[in-house]
């Protein structure tokens, strides 16, 4: 899913408000210093530096910041490396349900990864 289609089906719900965007990992960590959003959406695959790295650059500066990352395949490893860097959830990119679920429980202060949407 294309970053417009994401931030479309964001924009449906009416208390979210989607306050800037970057097409690259170095573009998302200067958007993030202007804007300090309650959540950053982190897509992994991005030019110039991926979402893995610029969350982790992110959560060293900014502790407490509220990251999830979508991806076209969320696998256990990617996981495993998300959880590490800071990342509060993991979400495929595609399926719209699964983001919306992860950024209630994320803005909440839970995560949301793919093994505790099953439980």
């Amino acid at each position: 899913m294309a970053r417009t289609a994401v931030k479309a089906a964001l924009e449906q719900r009416s208390e979210w408000v989607v306050v800037a965007e970057a097409s690259n990992g170095r573009q998302a960590l200067e958007t993030f210093r202007r804007h300090r959003p309650q959540l950053t959406i982190m897509d992994f695959a991005m030019p110039e530096m991926n979402g893995l790295e610029a969350s982790r650059r992110l959560t060293e500066r900014n502790p407490d910041v509220r990251i999830l990352m979508i991806t076209v395949d969320p696998t256990r490893q990617l996981e495993v490396e998300a959880r590490k860097a800071g990342i509060k959830g993991v979400c495929p990119k595609d399926e719209i349900r699964c983001i919306e679920n992860a950024i209630d429980a994320v803005i909440r202060g839970g995560t949301y990864f793919p093994e505790e949407a099953a439980a």
